[in-house]
Protein backbone atom coordinates (compact mmCIF):
# COMPACT_ATOMS: atom_id res chain seq x y z
CA UNK A 1 0.00 0.00 0.00
CA UNK A 2 0.86 3.26 -0.94
CA UNK A 3 1.54 5.57 2.15
CA UNK A 4 1.66 9.51 2.76
CA UNK A 5 3.54 10.42 5.81
CA UNK A 6 4.40 13.48 4.13
CA UNK A 7 0.51 14.75 4.11
CA UNK A 8 -0.09 13.66 7.48
CA UNK A 9 2.60 15.98 8.22
CA UNK A 10 1.37 18.66 6.01
CA UNK A 11 -2.13 18.30 7.44
CA UNK A 12 -1.02 18.52 11.13
CA UNK A 13 0.96 21.28 10.30
CA UNK A 14 -1.84 23.45 8.72
CA UNK A 15 -3.62 22.35 12.01
CA UNK A 16 -1.10 24.10 13.82
CA UNK A 17 -1.19 27.35 11.84
CA UNK A 18 -4.71 27.57 12.44
CA UNK A 19 -5.06 26.73 16.20
CA UNK A 20 -1.91 28.18 17.53
CA UNK A 21 -0.84 30.87 14.81
CA UNK A 22 2.34 28.98 14.65
CA UNK A 23 3.96 25.58 12.96
CA UNK A 24 5.48 24.28 9.80
CA UNK A 25 8.54 22.55 9.28
CA UNK A 26 11.95 23.14 10.10
CA UNK A 27 13.63 24.45 6.63
CA UNK A 28 16.79 22.46 7.38
CA UNK A 29 15.46 19.14 8.61
CA UNK A 30 11.61 18.86 7.88
CA UNK A 31 10.81 18.05 10.86
CA UNK A 32 7.44 18.43 11.97
CA UNK A 33 7.16 21.33 14.53
CA UNK A 34 3.61 21.24 15.38
CA UNK A 35 0.12 18.53 15.23
CA UNK A 36 -2.82 19.11 16.71
CA UNK A 37 -5.71 16.87 18.35
CA UNK A 38 -7.98 17.01 21.30
CA UNK A 39 -9.74 14.98 23.61
CA UNK A 40 -8.46 11.62 24.34
CA UNK A 41 -7.07 8.99 22.04
CA UNK A 42 -8.83 6.16 20.22
CA UNK A 43 -8.82 2.68 21.45
CA UNK A 44 -5.89 1.13 20.15
CA UNK A 45 -3.77 4.32 19.84
CA UNK A 46 -0.01 4.52 20.56
CA UNK A 47 1.00 6.07 23.72
CA UNK A 48 4.21 5.23 24.07
CA UNK A 49 8.00 5.29 21.86
CA UNK A 50 8.98 0.95 20.97
CA UNK A 51 12.09 1.65 22.40
CA UNK A 52 13.63 2.42 25.96
CA UNK A 53 15.00 5.99 26.49
CA UNK A 54 18.97 4.51 26.15
CA UNK A 55 17.84 3.04 22.60
CA UNK A 56 15.75 6.52 22.01
CA UNK A 57 19.13 8.71 23.06
CA UNK A 58 21.11 6.16 20.93
CA UNK A 59 18.82 6.79 18.14
CA UNK A 60 19.01 10.11 18.34
CA UNK A 61 22.58 10.20 18.20
CA UNK A 62 22.71 8.33 14.90
CA UNK A 63 20.49 10.75 13.17
CA UNK A 64 22.76 14.29 14.56
CA UNK A 65 25.70 12.10 13.41
CA UNK A 66 23.85 11.67 9.97
CA UNK A 67 23.04 15.41 10.09
CA UNK A 68 26.84 16.21 10.26
CA UNK A 69 27.77 14.38 7.77
CA UNK A 70 25.18 16.37 5.49
CA UNK A 71 26.08 19.41 6.59
CA UNK A 72 29.88 17.86 5.29
CA UNK A 73 28.98 17.21 2.54
CA UNK A 74 26.59 20.11 1.86
CA UNK A 75 29.51 22.46 2.15
CA UNK A 76 31.93 20.19 -0.13
CA UNK A 77 29.39 20.91 -3.00
CA UNK A 78 29.33 24.91 -2.08
CA UNK A 79 26.53 25.43 -0.18
CA UNK A 80 27.52 27.55 3.12
CA UNK A 81 26.02 25.16 5.85
CA UNK A 82 25.84 25.69 9.74
CA UNK A 83 26.46 23.21 12.14
CA UNK A 84 23.69 20.98 13.75
CA UNK A 85 22.03 22.11 16.78
CA UNK A 86 21.91 19.07 19.20
CA UNK A 87 18.75 17.55 17.93
CA UNK A 88 20.65 17.55 14.37
CA UNK A 89 18.03 20.55 13.28
CA UNK A 90 19.76 22.55 10.71
CA UNK A 91 18.56 26.39 9.23
CA UNK A 92 19.99 27.18 6.15
CA UNK A 93 19.96 30.99 5.74
CA UNK A 94 19.98 30.83 1.86
CA UNK A 95 17.82 27.92 1.27
CA UNK A 96 15.26 29.87 -1.05
CA UNK A 97 18.62 30.60 -3.11
CA UNK A 98 20.26 27.48 -2.90
CA UNK A 99 16.80 25.91 -4.21
CA UNK A 100 16.85 28.29 -6.99
CA UNK A 101 20.05 27.96 -8.41
CA UNK A 102 19.86 24.35 -10.20
CA UNK A 103 23.63 23.24 -9.15
CA UNK A 104 23.16 23.93 -5.73
CA UNK A 105 19.70 22.46 -5.47
CA UNK A 106 21.03 19.30 -7.02
CA UNK A 107 24.40 19.12 -4.37
CA UNK A 108 21.22 19.22 -1.68
CA UNK A 109 19.10 16.61 -3.51
CA UNK A 110 22.89 14.50 -4.01
CA UNK A 111 23.90 14.67 -0.22
CA UNK A 112 19.91 14.39 1.43
CA UNK A 113 19.23 10.90 -0.39
CA UNK A 114 20.82 9.15 2.35
CA UNK A 115 19.30 11.37 5.32
CA UNK A 116 17.35 8.99 7.85
CA UNK A 117 13.95 9.63 8.81
CA UNK A 118 13.29 11.97 11.96
CA UNK A 119 13.54 9.34 15.13
CA UNK A 120 9.83 9.21 16.30
CA UNK A 121 11.60 10.05 20.04
CA UNK A 122 13.06 13.02 18.81
CA UNK A 123 9.48 14.17 17.35
CA UNK A 124 8.13 14.06 20.64
CA UNK A 125 11.25 15.72 22.09
CA UNK A 126 10.06 18.48 19.84
CA UNK A 127 6.46 18.26 19.56
CA UNK A 128 5.08 21.51 21.05
CA UNK A 129 2.49 20.85 24.07
CA UNK A 130 -0.86 21.22 22.79
CA UNK A 131 -4.20 22.50 25.03
CA UNK A 132 -6.48 20.09 25.62
CA UNK A 133 -9.34 21.63 22.89
CA UNK A 134 -5.99 21.48 19.82
CA UNK A 135 -5.60 17.55 21.55
CA UNK A 136 -9.45 17.46 21.50
CA UNK A 137 -9.83 18.59 17.97
CA UNK A 138 -6.57 15.93 16.84
CA UNK A 139 -8.69 13.16 17.88
CA UNK A 140 -11.92 14.07 16.37
CA UNK A 141 -10.07 15.15 12.66
CA UNK A 142 -8.70 11.43 13.41
CA UNK A 143 -12.21 9.88 13.74
CA UNK A 144 -13.75 11.50 11.05
CA UNK A 145 -11.17 10.29 8.86
CA UNK A 146 -11.47 7.00 9.74
CA UNK A 147 -15.34 7.41 9.47
CA UNK A 148 -15.42 8.81 6.16
CA UNK A 149 -12.85 6.73 3.70
CA UNK A 150 -9.69 6.61 5.41
CA UNK A 151 -9.64 3.94 7.64
CA UNK A 152 -5.82 3.64 8.08
CA UNK A 153 -5.45 7.48 9.03
CA UNK A 154 -3.52 7.54 12.72
CA UNK A 155 -5.02 7.90 16.23
CA UNK A 156 -2.88 10.70 17.58
CA UNK A 157 -1.13 10.02 21.10
CA UNK A 158 -2.31 11.04 24.27
CA UNK A 159 -0.30 14.41 23.85
CA UNK A 160 -2.49 14.71 20.15
CA UNK A 161 0.15 14.15 18.17
CA UNK A 162 1.22 11.09 16.01
CA UNK A 163 4.77 10.08 15.57
CA UNK A 164 7.01 8.09 13.51
CA UNK A 165 6.09 5.28 11.65
CA UNK A 166 2.17 5.90 13.01
CA UNK A 167 1.97 8.42 10.26
CA UNK A 168 1.60 6.43 7.39
CA UNK A 169 -1.49 6.33 5.39
CA UNK A 170 -2.70 5.67 2.08
CA UNK A 171 -4.02 9.00 0.98
CA UNK A 172 -4.03 8.28 -2.92
CA UNK A 173 -7.61 7.03 -3.31
CA UNK A 174 -10.55 8.69 -4.21
CA UNK A 175 -12.41 7.63 -0.55
CA UNK A 176 -9.39 8.86 1.30
CA UNK A 177 -8.80 12.91 -0.55
CA UNK A 178 -12.91 12.38 0.29
CA UNK A 179 -12.96 12.41 3.89
CA UNK A 180 -9.80 14.71 3.94
CA UNK A 181 -11.58 17.36 1.90
CA UNK A 182 -14.66 16.67 4.72
CA UNK A 183 -12.73 16.27 7.73
CA UNK A 184 -9.99 19.45 7.03
CA UNK A 185 -12.53 22.08 8.61
CA UNK A 186 -11.99 20.58 12.00
CA UNK A 187 -8.48 21.25 11.99
CA UNK A 188 -9.13 24.53 9.74
CA UNK A 189 -8.22 23.32 6.67
CA UNK A 190 -10.61 24.93 4.22
CA UNK A 191 -13.32 22.35 2.70
CA UNK A 192 -12.51 23.06 -0.84
CA UNK A 193 -9.09 22.23 -0.46
CA UNK A 194 -7.88 18.72 -1.21
CA UNK A 195 -5.08 16.99 0.39
CA UNK A 196 -1.60 17.00 -2.59
CA UNK A 197 -1.13 13.76 -4.10
CA UNK A 198 0.70 11.37 -2.29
Amino acid sequence: MRTNRMLLAAVAAAAAVALTGCGGNDPGTGIPTARETTGTPRAGAATTGTSGAGGDEAEIAAYVEAKRAWVACLREGGIDAPDPDENGQVELTDARAVKANPALSKVLADCGKDLPNVPAALERRLAPKLTPEQIRKQVEFADCMQKNGAPDFPDPEADGHVYGDEQQWDSTTAAAKRAARLCGPIVGRPAETGPGKG
